[in-house]
């Protein structure tokens, strides 16, 4: 076997990880630029312009959540046993699977049971696989206009291929990951924390081979292997540690972790991702192949804007980006509630509100994109106990898709049923700061005492320490508002 190593092994992770979120993206948006498409409704008898058909509809995009949500349940039993690279193959397989269900339905049974493999597949990947949010938003643009090539394609309308191939062609991004699954190793702190030690040091020297100095690969692999060790003797890492409020606060962090997922669903993204096509068409009012169009430029401007947090997430912060966004994501969804009143009751100036309709959706993706979903993927890694964070990662990504659950499956049948007063559903928060700081500074970070601190630091380097000691006190002052 091809053994990787230096920046070759690097870019190979990294090329699973982009994998990864690029499926994430594609699956994501998948069924928006799909259900509104004559074939599609053809192939499953939905009428979406009735509550049944909403209805339907609604539970065939929404149902790949409840998936999603048992797979990351399942993950957070047995991934931490399993491993990084275990857990990904798994989900990969699982996936294909699903999707060459989903490709060979014919029965809206048929589509919803696919969809719910299909989801649960992802639910192991979501909650291991490192995070690319750029190539997440790619997968979410590049899926659209596949959607609107298609279902605009002359010699393809109403054809059920129109959407049977998009559907199959995320199994593009699938081999290639059970392939890179092969020749990567396992991850450090997974092997030192099951008793690997040996192994775990040939890792990080192999990925850091001409980098760093044997010594200093040596420093860091005792880092690990101390705080490792430190929270082992705290007996962490059970399920019950999830909610102890222990020296370390795990209690704190763990719902630090989950209450950043769910607020991210509860602001409505993704009934925007999910249902762009819709919102165009029946709220805003737009004809159904210029609403697909605006849909892949909206998800165009989704992937572009995925760029700007590159520049600003490490030297703004993490809380700073959260709170100045979030603000501006509110702030227009209380002014698209007015602007789809005017345009659904026809009032005079209901064709100027309807563009300014269509602007906001972008200004509330771009918002979203630069300050929520920059942080909101990587904070609960970064935040959660190392011993616990296979664990608290999985239950932080399942109350991810439980409440993305929630959004898609409600939206469709409150655009028709309640119109405009949908967006007002959607209107959050201060968590520490993480930037600039190693995982393990982050356990020194929530630390109750000095001496705990002290306990965890291996290097002695009382000038790192110093400035983890400097935020201590903040982070009890940091709470969850509404």
């Amino acid at each position: 076997m091809v053994v990787l190593e230096g920046n070759t092994l690097l870019y190979t992770v990294t090329l699973l990880a982009c994998l990864g979120f690029l499926l994430i993206g594609f699956d994501n948006g998948l069924m928006g630029g799909l259900v509104n498409g004559a074939a599609f409704d053809t192939t499953f008898n939905i009428d979406p312009k009735t509550t049944s058909g909403a209805n339907l509809v609604a539970l065939i995009v929404a149902i790949y959540e409840i998936g999603c949500f048992f797979g990351a349940i399942t993950t957070s039993f047995i991934g931490e046993w399993l491993g990084r690279r275990r857990s990904i193959f798994i989900g990969v397989v699982i996936m294909i699977i699903g999707a060459l269900l989903q490709t060979t339905a014919y029965t809206s049974a048929h589509m919803i049971v696919a969809r719910i493999v299909s989801g649960y597949g992802m639910g192991f990947i979501n909650s291991t696989v490192p995070v690319m949010l750029s190539t997440l938003n790619f997968g979410i643009m590049m899926v659209y206009w596949i959607d609107y090539g298609f279902g605009s394609s002359t010699s393809g309308a109403g054809r059920s291929y129109s959407w049977r191939v998009p559907v199959i062609l995320q199994c593009i991004f699938l081999i290639p990951m059970l392939l890179i699954i092969a020749l990567i190793p396992e991850t450090p702190r997974w092997l030192t924390s099951h008793g690997q030690p040996d192994e775990a040091l040939e890792v990080l020297r192999r990925l850091n081979r001409r980098k760093m100095s044997d010594e200093a690969i040596v420093r860091m692999h005792e880092e690990i292997k101390n705080v490792v060790s430190y929270e082992a003797s705290l007996n962490s890492g059970s399920w019950r540690d999830l909610l102890k409020n222990d020296e370390i606060q795990s209690q704190k962090r763990f719902l630090i972790a989950c209450s950043i997922q769910a607020f991210q669903q509860l602001g409505g993204i993704n009934a925007l991702i999910y249902y762009s096509n819709t919102l165009f068409e029946q709220s805003i009012g737009l004809s159904s192949n210029l609403s697909a169009l605006m849909s892949g430029f909206l998800n165009t401007w989704f992937f572009l804007a995925s760029f700007i947090p590159w520049f600003l997430i490490d030297r703004i912060g993490r809380r700073p980006l959260l709170l100045s966004m979030v603000s501006l994501m509110a702030a227009v969804m209380a002014t698209q509630t007015g602007l789809i009143y005017s345009v659904q009751n026809k009032l005079p100036n209901a064709h100027t509100c309807g563009i300014a309709a269509a602007a906001m959706l972008f200004i509330f993706q771009g918002a979203f994109t630069i300050g929520f979903q920059a942080v909101v993927w990587v904070y609960p890694s970064e935040v959660l106990p190392l011993k616990l964070r296979q664990r608290g990662s999985s239950i932080s990504t399942a109350c991810n898709w439980i409440c993305n659950f929630l959004i898609v499956y409600i939206t469709p049948p409150a655009i028709q049923n309640i119109g405009y007063k949908t967006y007002i559903i959607f209107a959050y928060l201060y968590y520490p700061e993480t930037k600039g700081m190693l995982l393990e500074d982050v356990d020194r970070l929530f630390a109750k005492s000095d001496q705990t601190q002290r306990q965890m630091d291996f290097s002695g380097n009382d000038e790192k320490l110093g400035d983890v000691e400097r935020q201590v006190e903040s982070v009890d002052g940091k709470h969850i508002a509404d």
